[in-house]
């Protein structure tokens, strides 16, 4: 990981969600002192503040998606931010704001790894696959499409948000923790070619080895890493600051393992941060264990692991 100056950029929307109170996200971690921790680390970081767009109509959906054109615009000011903290070489980081976000911010890092010839890979922490589309989503919901949408199938108001259909193929996406999949989804997440390391992997090789294998292939894919960190990839009982819980995630140990392990590769070089729901949270706990993660992946050590003269 290039030491960059980071840009934190906020989008406070829970348009594409179930759940109302994921627009209160950024500030939540603002609060939990996300940009003073990253400082501690010896990083330049700059706060340039929440983007702007519509408001959430809370309204049913239409041919199969709630509120598609709001999550668009939504999407397209998202891409042409991170867009812009790329080209001005920082390491954006998106506070969200729901998942459907991500559309957006990996089509502007897609954009630019296009533009300098090189290679794309994206990590998914998730308990959902997000693999859902108007056929087989049960809600409309589009913070269950994302992966879907980047592998190229959705409305083309969002599939198109990158130069190229799909913004990204499905080779190149990598899911960790995925623990819930609707019915018809699983069909879909096998055909489309995504690489999954589900609960069960981890229980049985343990986090250790289960990230090993990710970096591996991360590894392989090579150039720009892109890291998409849907709260709810933790367990409920260290996270319940979400509005889609699902038992079974991993451990507090376990997550400060992992983003201990995406921090030794130094390959991240862009990060999502969504779904973090204040109004389901106690005290802004899960905000603030959400900061002790990310200062994980931006270097913070129990002791340093370079040689000291005594």
């Amino acid at each position: 990981m290039a030491n960059k100056p980071i840009a934190l950029i906020g989008a406070p929307t829970d348009i594409g969600a179930g759940h109302r109170g994921g627009s209160m996200g950024p500030e939540a971690l603002r609060v939990a002192g996300l940009e003073a921790a990253l400082r501690g680390l010896g990083h330049e970081v700059v706060d340039w503040g929440n983007l702007t767009g519509p408001v959430n109509p809370d309204e049913p959906p239409v041919d199969g998606y709630r509120h598609l054109h709001e999550a668009a615009e939504w999407c397209r000011t998202v891409r042409d931010a991170v867009r812009d903290a790329l080209k001005s070489g920082h390491l954006p980081v998106l506070l969200g704001g729901d998942h459907t976000l991500a559309i957006g911010s990996v089509a502007a890092v897609a954009q630019h790894c296009a533009a300098e010839g090189r290679p794309l890979a994206v990590l998914w922490l998730d308990a959902h696959a997000d693999f859902n589309t108007a056929a087989t989503s049960p809600s409309g919901n589009l913070h269950g499409m994302p992966v879907a949408v980047i592998s190229g199938r959705g409305p083309a108001e969002l599939t198109g948000l990158a130069d190229t259909v799909p913004i990204l193929d499905g080779s190149r996406m990598i899911q960790l923790g995925v623990r819930s999949v609707d019915a018809v989804e699983k069909a879909e997440v096998v055909e489309s070619h995504l690489i999954v390391h589900d609960m069960r992997k981890i229980d049985e090789n343990g986090m250790r080895a289960t990230v090993e294998a990710v970096l591996r292939e991360v590894e392989a894919i090579g150039g720009h890493l892109h890291v998409s960190f849907d709260v709810d990839f933790l367990d409920p009982s260290i996270a319940p600051g979400v509005g889609t819980t699902v038992s079974g995630g991993p451990t507090y140990r376990e997550a400060q393992l992992c983003m201990e392990m995406i921090y030794d590769s130094g390959r991240m070089a862009s990060l999502d941060i969504v779904e973090l729901n204040p109004a389901y949270d106690i005290r802004n706990a899960t905000a603030q264990l959400v900061v002790e993660l990310v200062e994980s992946l931006f270097g913070e050590q129990i002791l340093s692991r370079h040689k000291v003269d005594l």
